[in-house]
């Protein structure tokens, strides 16, 4: 029983593995910027963002393409271009401002997929933290703000974690919502 509680639906293996490498991806992004760990900066997650965020997602996207599912196909086929294109130019030499403007525009993906995502609460959450996340640190970025950057950096870890367990939620049939309220006096089931 793999439902998507929210929503009402099965959610297929191919969202699992979407949101599995969304959130490695985001999560070792995040704890990078966040320079929480000594030693590890965001240049650490290229190599996870190259291929598991980069390749995984986007063959993952295309294979919901070709089952029909568009919102998935859309999200994970941009996410992976997103990362696979950040992985290979992490170590070219542009500017902060080009740096900036990279992030601001996957940002602007990732609020285009907040907007659109008709799954589930964390699935929504997941990329509106990925908005917050990729904005702060492209403003970072266009005003040379270490510390703005760490702020998005744990924007970015926690959309990850939300990611990395709506995936494991659905896979291990955890609880992926939470409980509605119950009803008061004086409300009927019809309203």
């Amino acid at each position: 029983m793999d439902k998507d509680v929210s929503a009402g639906r099965t959610t297929s293996p191919l969202e699992h593995l979407g949101h599995l490498a969304l959130g490695l991806t985001l999560l070792a992004f995040g704890l990078g910027h966040t320079e929480v760990i000594d030693g590890v900066g965001a240049a650490a997650a290229v190599t996870l963002a190259t291929y598991v965020g980069g390749v995984a997602l986007f063959v993952a996207g295309l294979l919901a393409f070709r089952d029909r599912d568009a919102f998935t196909g859309t999200a994970f086929a941009a996410l992976g271009a997103l990362w696979f294109t950040w992985g290979v130019s992490a170590d070219a030499r542009v500017s902060a401002n080009a740096a900036g403007l990279f992030l601001l525009l996957f940002a602007l993906v990732a609020l285009t997929l907040t907007a659109g995502a008709s799954g589930s609460a964390l699935t929504r959450a997941t990329y509106a933290l990925m908005f917050v996340a990729l904005l702060l640190i492209a403003v970072a970025r266009f005003g040379g703000s270490e510390g703005l950057a760490q702020v998005g950096g744990w924007f970015a870890a926690g959309g990850g974690l939300l990611a990395w367990y709506g995936a494991t939620a659905s896979l291990a049939n955890w609880p992926a919502v939470l409980p509605g309220r119950p009803a008061g006096r004086g409300v009927t089931a019809a309203g």
